[in-house]
């Protein structure tokens, strides 16, 4: 059973229903503010990654390991025959 008050909520959103022009529906400030929040989210995002990517050392290790390859060679212990 429906009471007084969500029958004339229900009769003041179908006459607003009634009155919006189809053919010219915006997002209005909700869709802005929501455009706004995702925004800012991306440029925090972007900010962060930034910092980072600045702590990254991109120094790359000699290949062939002629220096690195004798020195972890010679301190390995050698294996035991028995």
């Amino acid at each position: 059973m429906m009471s007084a008050t969500s029958t004339l909520a229900l009769t003041h959103f179908v006459t607003l229903a009634d009155s919006f022009d189809k053919d010219k529906v915006t997002p209005g400030v909700l869709g802005f503010i929501v455009f706004a929040v995702i925004g800012g989210a991306v440029w925090l995002l972007m900010k962060s990654m930034n910092k980072h990517m600045k702590k990254v050392d991109f120094e790359e290790q000699p290949e062939g390991g002629e220096a690195g390859g004798t020195a972890s060679a010679a301190q390995a212990p050698e294996p035991k025959t028995g």
